[in-house]
């Protein structure tokens, strides 16, 4: 294991989006905040439906959370988008690493994206609610999960698009339907059943409702059942990662 190479690829990903803070990092805590106040005045004093929770209390971590996907996302999709284009990913692949340890490099950097952005929202909104950390492992599990399906997926897509149009196809016709559509702004229950047995084949709708539940102990499904699914999709994330990187598939062309 190249323990060194797998840290320096890492801290080149992690620097990589600190040198532009503003962009990565504030921008989108910046966008969750006027959600939520658009929101908060929109829905007033309202209770979620069954789940007798405040609405605004209700919205923070999904919004916190869907905020980490994203970011995950596009820290490795972007990432390796840039350097196909530039012609620079020839030098990542004759690196003396192996397909695991860029794999791990780049998801540990989705994932320090995506708490950092994280913790900047939650600093920033907190101080305006009453909500508590109710089960610490769920926000954990749930939190890593989701940046590491995020991250990976990033890869996929990077490895996969010739061009900034086949990322934003991407992005805009799978990723974030399958993120708004996933709970965020509501609760399940409230669908109409056909739909509610369609959200239980999202996979984010079980990141984001188990991350709410370390919040808020309440949600549509029991999370510590939802365990299983949501780690099947993240190895099945990883390895797959690991598989197409090894290939070099898309990256040799």
């Amino acid at each position: 294991m190249n323990w060194y190479g797998c840290w320096t690829l890492y801290s080149r990903e992690t620097r990589r989006f600190l040198n532009v803070k503003m962009q990565t990092v504030v921008a989108p805590a910046l966008t969750a905040v006027m959600y939520l106040i658009v929101f908060r005045y929109a829905m007033g004093e309202r209770s979620v439906p069954d789940l007798d929770v405040p609405y605004f209390n209700f919205l923070i971590p999904g919004l916190v959370m869907m905020a980490m996907m994203q970011n995950a996302f596009a820290n490795t999709s972007s990432s390796i988008m840039v350097g196909k284009l530039m012609n620079m990913q020839i030098f990542l692949m004759m690196a003396p690493l192996t397909a695991f340890e860029v794999t791990l490099a780049f998801l540990a950097a989705a994932v320090t994206r995506a708490f950092i952005v994280a913790v900047v929202l939650l600093l920033v909104l907190v101080p305006f609610t009453n909500m508590h950390i109710e089960h610490l492992w769920m926000i954990m599990f749930y939190g890593v999960c989701g940046s590491i399906i995020m991250g990976g997926m990033g890869m996929i897509g990077g490895m996969w698009s010739k061009t900034f149009d086949d990322m934003a196809l991407l992005n805009n016709f799978i990723i974030m339907p399958l993120t708004f559509l996933s709970g965020v702004f509501y609760s399940v229950k409230q669908l109409p059943e056909t739909w509610q047995t369609a959200n239980h084949f999202n996979p984010f709708f079980y990141l984001i409702d188990g991350f709410r539940h370390g919040f808020l102990n309440v949600g549509d499904t029991d999370p510590s059942q939802a365990v299983l699914i949501v780690s099947l999709a993240t190895a099945t994330t990883m390895f797959a990662c690991w598989a197409l990187w090894r290939s070099g598939w898309k990256l040799k062309d």
